[in-house]
């Protein structure tokens, strides 16, 4: 194909300037899209296609209007795409075009969901020693939030379940991170975050150290405690440089370092946030969630602090006990909580409005926006100040970050500069108040004369003219005009000059209209230009007390995330926890959090201490095991996050990580079976938890045979108590675990209550002391609606195997019969008797036992063998029900056919 130029050229030639998948090139009032990326552009965003000649070659191409570009990069952003922006501008020669920025899925500004937007950097030093040491840094760049840690001798898990926490929207890899395939494919795995290959030089040490002394100053690496920290270092200069070299302009609003330890907060890895629904359910929904059923919030940056509370509890006793103290004056403070809220409704997201501010996208909406939010500081301080419990409490602390009195001064300058309801761009005009500015007002007094005098033309016109249907008009391809009906066209004037016919009308210009149009557009031009350059001048004034404002924002969203704990805890009768430093865990009639609000839920105490560690959960499937255990871990987490608890009361123990291993995820799509997820997530666990950590365990082993499974859990449960020493809750099936309460001293035995009367079953909700007596899988097959016939049948099944270890199975003789039993599935053996009437297999291990066995074997078809192979390895209790009736279904297609 011939080389391209013109328009398209220039598009293919900043297309190589830069490594973005996608770039929006203006071309006058549309951003236009070329080639491969506008047929790209169009299938992702519905777009229409058309072809662009050049040099004797079709090109596609796709545009947007200026003004609308912005959610189509947005939409662009979110599918994972990194979009470069190259912006017009006007030169003596005629118009030029350069990239000004690069929109990546962690450095875009527009976002419309409130959420945290992370950009990550992740860097690994490698140690002769125990562990390698990681280096963390994470910005937001909508907020200008940016936070650093430094992990020593840390493991690929815990560094993993570190990132999980931020859910950052991009990563970038250090350079000894980048051929690690097995690394990347685990973050991949458990994360949804575009990976970016930023330059090797940004995660020097010289380098990344002089780029953050450059951004927060030079003692502050020494001031925060990190000048020792190489790796941390060196994460927090690739991210700086990362967003220098996009060009959001965002790096005026980040101002602020923060450094964090991991021990600071609750570990939760992946699993265990998926686990517990904290965020979204296990079907990917975020109603359901726990964030979903807490959240009162009134505000974006409200909203986004409760979710990064629940994300990352804090191990902090003196921060959570502040907490609690401010949502207990606010739960008593119902008419003061509800004044503060109203008020706090009324807020924008003031962390999101500065950064627009300092990358100079912030509109007068933005500026006008902010104004009224930094105004309300003051309302809800004096709101607090005016309630003697809210004063007495730490709710006041919370206000006391931001500066009153400098939020009062910028308000008041932003309220005397813009007009109530300015327009929505900065090149319209009409964005400042009369007596903002002299020069401008006089020019407005100018202006507006010129147009008063084009508004009054046409009276004086038809006065003086005689002509009754005339008016004057503007529009972009005739400027102003004078427009006449076809009726008295015969009327106008000698001076009248024709500019265009139309069916009913003709238009006209006379001296006067071309010379007081030429005013007119000069004057708008003056105004728009002097308006332009004072909202800049504002706006740039605005961004040099980014920090200010940030403080504000962040200031009203804790008390906003503070009320609304608040809330919940009053409509919910949720009470006040006992936060310790011990090791205790007592729970006094619990509920969980979530399934509380859907249904009648039946209350449940708990109690694991130094003695009492380690507590096998049994009872009947869909009987609450789960929901036991999950509540237990909710409840930990949510006296962790400074919250009210759904219990009568509770007394918690500080935990320093939450690890649960609940399910099974069927990710067979990603070439694991579901057995292997269970694997890996327990040796999670098993290599993270500690003697402070609490674990969750749910049916471990059973994805493999029963005796592997058996084997499997009971190895685990000896791990935990006798090595990590965790508070742990196991639920499982395996009735021979509950031998373990005999074998060692900390393992207590708890079990899930039913009630069994004249053969109909009752499931009491109700935890008791002691293991389960029995298991009530083939109640659950029929609730679960498996047609009668195959109910019934398990019943005779069951019955048999309790009384004698032996399951007759029901086939065909040679003569086709229905009905004749050909064999005994004994339980003990695993093995069959042949014959048309039933028999009992022995289980002595004797030769003449395992002759017995070939010959009962051989007497049996392959299809009914198949059949009863598959039955032997069958777990009723585990099966899920449908998947359970598809199974007896296939055996009676199988059993047909044979």
């Amino acid at each position: 194909m011939t080389e391209a130029t013109g328009i398209v050229g220039e598009f293919l030639s900043l297309k190589e300037e830069t490594d973005a998948d996608l770039l929006a090139m203006q071309c006058g009032d549309f951003y236009e899209f070329f080639a491969d990326d506008a047929e790209r552009v169009a299938e992702e965003l519905d777009l229409k296609v058309s072809q662009k000649s050049s040099h004797g070659s079709s090109y596609p191409m796709a545009g947007v209007p200026v003004d609308d570009l912005t959610p189509y990069v947005s939409a662009l952003v979110e599918r994972g795409y990194r979009v470069a922006v190259a912006d017009q501008h006007e030169t003596a020669d005629g118009h030029a075009r350069e990239i000004t920025r690069v929109v990546t899925p962690g450095t875009h500004l527009e976002s419309s969901d409130a959420s945290a937007r992370y950009l990550a950097a992740l860097v690994r030093q490698t140690s002769r020693g125990e562990g390698d040491t990681y280096g963390l840094a994470f910005a937001d760049v909508t907020t200008g939030r940016f936070q650093v840690t430094q992990l020593d001798g840390a493991d690929p898990a815990s560094v993993l379940s570190e990132l999980y926490t931020f859910a950052p929207a991009e990563v970038l890899p250090g350079p000894d991170l980048r051929n690690d395939d097995d690394f990347l494919e685990r973050l991949r795995e458990r994360s949804d975050a575009a990976l970016t290959l930023h330059a090797t030089e940004s995660f020097e040490p010289g380098r990344a150290r002089h780029r953050v002394r450059e951004q927060f100053g030079a003692e502050t690496l020494e001031s925060v405690g990190i000048e020792g920290d190489e790796a941390a270092i060196a994460a927090a200069g690739a991210v700086l440089s990362y967003v220098e070299e996009t060009g959001v302009g965002t790096l005026a609003a980040v101002t602020r370092l923060q450094v964090y330890g991991a021990r600071e907060h609750v570990a939760l890895d992946a699993t265990t946030q998926r686990n517990l629904e904290l965020t979204e359910t296990m079907q990917g929904d975020s109603s359901g969630s726990l964030f979903d059923t807490v959240d009162h919030t009134v505000t974006a940056a409200g909203g986004r602090l409760l979710r990064r509370w629940l994300q990352r509890p804090r191990r902090d006793r003196g921060e959570l006990r502040r907490r609690q103290s401010s949502v207990a004056a606010l739960a008593r403070e119902a008419m003061a909580r509800e004044a503060i809220r109203e008020t706090l409704s009324a807020a924008y997201d003031l962390e999101r409005l500065a950064s627009r501010a300092t990358s100079g996208s912030a509109d007068a909406r933005d500026l006008r926006a902010a104004q009224e939010t930094l105004a309300l500081l003051s309302e809800v301080a004096d709101a607090v100040a005016e309630t003697e419990r809210l004063a007495d409490s730490p709710l006041a602390d919370a206000l006391s970050g931001a500066d009153r009195e400098a939020a009062a001064s910028l308000a008041a300058e932003l309220d005397e500069a813009l007009v109530e309801d300015p327009p929505g761009t900065v090149t319209q005009g009409g964005l400042f108040r009369r007596g903002y500015d002299d020069e401008l007002d006089e020019l407005i007094d100018e202006h507006e004369g010129a147009l008063s005098w084009l508004e009054t033309l046409p009276e004086r016109e038809k006065e003086r003219t005689g002509i009754t249907h005339l008016s004057v008009d503007r529009n972009k391809t005739d400027g102003y005009y004078i427009q006449v009906g076809k009726s008295e066209t015969g009327d106008v004037p000698d001076e009248y000059e024709q500019i265009k016919t139309l069916k009913n009308s003709k238009r006209y210009t006379i001296p006067e209209l071309d010379e007081k149009e030429r005013d007119v557009l000069r004057l708008e031009e003056r105004r728009h230009e002097m308006e332009r350059d004072l909202f800049e001048d504002l706006r740039a004034r605005v961004a040099e007390r980014a920090t200010l404002m940030q403080d504000v924002g962040r200031a009203l969203a804790e008390v906003d995330a503070l009320a609304s704990f608040a809330v919940h805890a009053v409509e919910n009768d949720w009470t006040r926890p006992e936060v310790t430093e011990g090791d205790e865990l007592a729970i006094e009639a619990g509920r969980h959090p979530v399934v509380e609000q859907t249904t009648e839920f039946v209350p449940n105490d708990l109690h694991l201490d130094r003695d009492r560690r380690f507590l096998v959960v049994t009872g009947p499937n869909m009987s609450g095991k789960s929901t036991y255990m999950r509540q237990a871990a909710l409840i930990t987490l949510l006296a962790q996050t400074g919250s009210f608890v759904p219990a009568r009361a509770a007394t918690v123990g500080l935990v320093d990580g939450i690890y649960t291993r609940v399910g099974a995820l069927d990710e067979l799509a990603q070439g694991r079976s579901t057995f292997m997820v269970e694997m890996q997530e327990l040796s999670n666990i098993l290599h993270s938890a500690t003697e402070d950590s609490l674990i969750i365990l749910d049916e471990v082993g059973r994805g493999t045979a029963t005796f592997d499974g058996i084997s499997i859990a009971w190895a685990a449960t000896e791990y935990v108590v006798n090595t990590l020493g965790s508070k742990t809750l196991f639920a499982t099936h395996y009735h021979e675990l509950t031998a373990l309460g005999e074998e060692l001293p900390t393992v207590q035995n708890v079990h899930v209550a039913a009630d069994e009367t004249d053969g109909d079953v009752t499931f009491l909700r109700t935890v008791r002391d002691g293991p389960t007596d029995r298991s009530y899988g083939v109640h659950v097959a029929d609730l679960a609606g498996i047609p009668d016939p195959v109910v019934a049948r398990s019943r005779q099944v069951l019955d048999r195997l309790r009384e004698d270890k032996a399951i007759e199975v029901r086939g065909s003789d040679a003569a086709g019969d229905a009905g004749t039993t050909q064999a005994v599935f004994d339980l003990g053996s695993g093995q069959f008797a042949p014959g048309g009437e039933t028999q009992r297999v022995e289980t002595d291990g004797s030769p003449e036992a395992a002759a017995a066995d070939e010959s009962a074997e051989a007497a049996i078809d392959a299809e009914t063998r198949s059949v009863l192979d598959e039955l032997r390895d069958l777990d009723v209790n585990e099966t899920p029900p449908v998947e359970l009736m598809a199974t007896v279904q296939q055996w009676q297609e199988e059993l047909d056919e044979a």
